[in-house]
């Protein structure tokens, strides 16, 4: 089998990876979630998305919310901000739709993020399961490590010198450019959409606010990075039926496409299930 590369083996099944062409992830076959729960196991899958950033469960059916939140405390305690939608299966499960009735809707449209930068640590993983899979409606992911490592030097030395203000003023100031606390590689902590503004120099005798030109300037740069070469540094992807996502959050940046929002008469019901799991390190120098 072309690409296929064997991770791990245990005694009454194997784990099978693809590796993705961008290195962002890996395609997981031969686990089923809905009963899994060997120790061993789970302590390889938690390595596994440290590793490779996002596990793609291939072929799980329809994942209960209470499985799915089950699932999701393998990783930590789960963090609940948002807006609980009535058809919500689970009140820890985001439910997000391309119809109002079915839940929510333009989710993710804002720009490239992490999720949960407006707390004192953003979110640690995040899990998706595609409930409803329409004829379109892909979410866009991409690797942040790899976006710092290529940076000109001029760029990452003034990103280097940057902290975000979350759009709640009254929330955290983050470092732009910081080290993740389980892979210690460089990554983002950011929000296109959710930003109040960027401080240069926080904490400094040089600590200053950027002006409103400075702010449209690093913000475009931001965004520069990961559409640049016609996006190659993305991974897009095509929602099938049965797929379950565990993203680690620190790691990986994304956004819903366009698609995600054309309406349910045109492409078919989208339902999307999210869970999110608190941050214990606050982003610091």
């Amino acid at each position: 089998m072309k690409n296929l590369n064997f991770i791990s083996c245990f005694s009454t099944m194997s784990l099978y990876y693809k590796l993705f062409p961008n290195k962002l992830g890996k395609i997981v076959r031969g686990i089923d979630l809905s009963t899994e729960n060997r120790p061993e196991v789970i302590k390889q899958i938690k390595e596994d998305v440290t590793a490779h950033r996002i596990l793609i469960f291939k072929d799980q059916g329809i994942v209960s919310g209470n499985r799915h939140v089950e699932i999701s405390e393998w990783f930590g305690e789960l963090e609940s901000t948002f807006y609980k939608h009535p058809k919500s299966p689970h009140p820890d499960v985001f439910r997000v739709s391309n119809d109002k009735t079915e839940g929510c809707t333009g989710v993710g449209r804002t720009g490239w993020h992490i999720d949960g930068s407006f707390q004192p640590a953003p979110f640690s993983y995040s899990l998706y399961h595609m409930v409803s899979v329409p004829k379109r409606g892909a979410t866009a992911f991409a690797p942040l490590t790899e976006i710092v490592e290529s940076l000109p030097k001029e760029t990452f030395n003034k990103w280097d010198r940057l902290w975000m203000m979350s759009d709640r003023r009254s929330g955290p100031v983050h470092p732009l450019i910081y080290t993740h606390p389980r892979s210690g590689k460089k990554v983002l902590c950011f929000h296109l959409g959710m930003t109040h503004n960027y401080v240069f120099d926080f904490g400094s005798p040089n600590e200053r606010e950027a002006t409103a030109s400075e702010f449209k300037e690093i913000s475009k740069e931001i965004h520069h990075e990961f559409v640049k070469d016609d996006g190659k540094i993305q991974y897009i992807h095509q929602w099938e039926p049965g797929d379950f996502i565990i993203s680690d959050n620190l790691a990986v940046a994304h956004e819903a496409t366009p698609d995600t929002q054309i309406p349910r008469s045109e492409v078919g019901l989208r339902v999307l299930h999210r869970t999110t799991i608190k941050g214990t390190v606050p982003p610091s120098k």
